[in-house]
């Protein structure tokens, strides 16, 4: 190991849909958040982790900060909460069309930090001009004057690499806190209740993808090839026909799409096998968020 290691925890926090896990997955390099545009896609905190000789940066990609409605949502919004006191470095996203107030008692809490925060303001792309950035830059130094801020377009990679360096300098020395070859904290199987969630959320409208979990049941690795089963739960009978649809079709679609993805994650033939379960009111069902890994 190199003499004088540096290794720190950098969370990433901010509302929904400003592309956090856009900008966490630029900077870890691999697509490890799934990226979709509806809101609440992301419910854990996935690590991704970055490792050189001479430093290890462990990023947490937090669920984007809303008001609890039902008890699913209590538990992503203490993930998002937890994320203040743990972190060596703070990552606040944002993007330029986001009201900066939306989230005063959160923001207030950021502001009181004594860690370094770093102020991503995302999708600078979306700008007509200079004036506008400088304007929306000067109503951030109000709210979060011991910030930096960093104007960026996670989209483009525009300004990521400024994100980064300066992550690097901001580390505090430490030996690394997990395995050199660690890319994740989160098993395999993870990653693939993930891909599968997301062609759900890309398919389905309204509330369809929102009361749906995915459990892999089986994951059978071979060498040349890997034998997936996975059960996606809704809540009613009506989504169970609407999840499958006519004939099977639409269950087929979300079958095929998610193969491809998770055959690219493995760099393997991967063979999948998808059901539909009916299990009532799951999400406030305290039992069951136990069973889905939502409550510690």
């Amino acid at each position: 190991m190199a003499e004088n290691h540096k290794a720190g925890f950098v969370n990433i926090v901010g509302n929904p849909n400003v592309g956090k896990s856009t900008l966490m997955n630029d900077l870890v390099g691999e697509r490890i958040s799934i990226i979709t545009s509806k809101a609440q896609t992301t419910r854990h905190r996935i690590m991704g982790i970055v490792n050189t000789p001479e430093y290890q940066i462990v990023f947490s990609d937090t669920p984007g900060v809303l008001k609890p409605k039902y008890k699913l949502q209590e538990s992503m919004l203490e993930y998002s909460e937890g994320a203040l006191t743990d972190a060596d470095i703070l990552l606040y996203v944002t993007d330029v069309v986001e009201d900066p107030t939306k989230n005063s008692e959160f923001l207030a809490r950021v502001a009181k930090e004594t860690v370094p925060v770093l102020l991503v303001i995302n999708k600078i792309d979306l700008l007509k001009d200079q004036a506008q950035l400088e304007q929306i830059v000067a109503r951030w130094k109000e709210l979060l004057p011991n910030a930096e801020i960093f104007p960026t377009s996670a989209l483009e990679h525009f300004n990521v690499r400024s994100i980064m360096e300066r992550i690097v300098a901001l580390l505090p020395e430490s030996a690394p806190y997990f395995g050199k070859d660690a890319l994740t904290d989160k098993p395999a199987r993870f990653f693939v209740t993930e891909i599968i969630r997301e062609k759900i959320l890309l398919n389905y409208q309204k509330e369809v993808p929102y009361s749906t979990e995915v459990i892999v049941e089986k994951f059978d690795e071979k060498e040349g090839a890997i034998h997936i089963m996975a059960v996606i739960y809704v809540e009613r009978d009506s989504q169970k026909g609407i999840l499958i649809g006519k004939g099977g079709a639409m269950l087929k679609k979300v079958g095929t799409q998610a193969r491809k993805d998770i055959e690219t994650f493995f760099g393997k033939k991967v063979f999948l096998e998808l059901f539909v379960k009916v299990e009532p009111n799951w999400r406030n069902r305290e039992n069951k968020l136990r069973a889905f890994g939502y409550i510690e």
